[in-house]
């Protein structure tokens, strides 16, 4: 039965210490290879693990792993057997380590095992591919789009005319792309929307007519956009989403909002139009804001949480934490 896990590098506990800046404990077993990341519970010889609470302490008695970081202060928790990693922030190193075994986990690949440009993939001749593209079967890539070298086109994605994606860029299957400009690094994940109209509509008297959406969509460099979010398209303006900021699953962002650099928002979560998110905020799962609010720099907004005005700068709430996962 296949596991799904890319391919493992392997590295020696004697490196893992160097990487992560650790102390080994001894140096008995420094040479020991470790290939995988794993739980306490369910870690074996060649897996390293993690500790940094006293609520897992008794998975320490029966774990099997091969090596685990953890904080100075439970070291004297560990059984005898167990080689031990000390660091001020085992969960950090626990994720560097995962890093540096599984690069090829931190950006999508081809589908397809695709090398280059499929078949079946549709390319208007106007288009711009840079080298190293790859493009999945039955991908479609519109007139006088631009595509930048290394960039990977899953299965089924549609770039829409004049859109432009930078160098080292993934698109995953079935994602659309329309009037929009896309950075380096952008990763957008299966089933995305980006640069669709917003929800625009003047009332008259006997029905709805319809406002013209003529913006932009603007991805800056190292942004990532999770599963299934929409992004629209300004109405005026351009929709903006800042460098290195993260986007979960199933996020709904209207049209002329502007969010910052390095920001966090968690899945379901909804930002109505002409919304401005400052830079190093964190919007919880299942948050909604309101159309013309400002979130402050640093704010951090509590999971489920309704936002009808302004919030200050650095207001912090019960949200999730500084996890990327939460």
């Amino acid at each position: 039965m296949p596991t799904f896990a890319p391919e493992s590098c392997e590295l020696t506990i004697a490196e893992i210490a160097v990487l992560t800046s650790s102390k080994l404990l001894s140096n008995a077993r420094s040479e020991r290879r470790i290939r995988n990341v794993a739980p306490l519970d369910t870690a074996g010889a060649g897996d390293i693990s993690f500790l940094e609470s006293t609520k897992f302490v008794g998975e320490l008695a029966i774990t099997r792993a091969g090596a685990c970081l953890m904080a100075p202060d439970l070291a004297a928790s560990a059984p005898s057997g167990l080689v031990v990693l000390l660091t001020d922030d085992p969960y950090r190193a626990f994720v560097q380590v995962a890093q540096a075994l599984f690069p090829s986990a931190l950006r999508p690949s081809s589908l397809f095992e695709a090398k280059g440009r499929a078949a079946s993939a549709q390319v208007h001749a106007s288009a711009r591919l840079e080298a190293g593209v790859i493009i999945d079967p039955l991908a479609v890539i519109g007139p006088r789009a631009e595509i930048g070298a290394g960039t990977l086109i899953e299965a089924g994605a549609v770039i829409g005319p004049n859109v432009r994606i930078g160098r080292q860029s993934a698109i995953g299957a079935g994602a659309t792309i329309q009037h929009a400009f896309l950075g380096d690094r952008v990763i957008v994940h299966a089933g995305v929307r980006i640069g669709q109209d917003g929800f625009g509509y003047l009332r008259g008297p006997k029905r709805y007519e319809k406002i013209p959406q003529t913006g932009r969509v603007i991805i800056q460099d190292d942004a990532e956009i999770g599963a299934n979010t929409a992004i629209n398209r300004g109405f005026t303006g351009d929709t903006v989403i800042g460098e290195g900021s993260k986007i979960d699953n199933l996020v709904q962002i209207a049209h002329n909002v502007r969010v910052g650099r390095h920001c966090l928002v968690g899945a379901q979560a909804g930002i109505a139009g002409s919304v401005t998110v400052e830079d190093f905020v964190t919007v919880g799962d299942q948050v909604g804001i309101a159309e013309h609010v400002k979130i402050g720099e640093g704010a951090v907004l509590a999971r489920c949480s309704k936002v009808i005005s302004d919030v200050p700068r650095g207001v912090h709430g019960p949200g999730p934490s500084n996890r990327s996962e939460a």
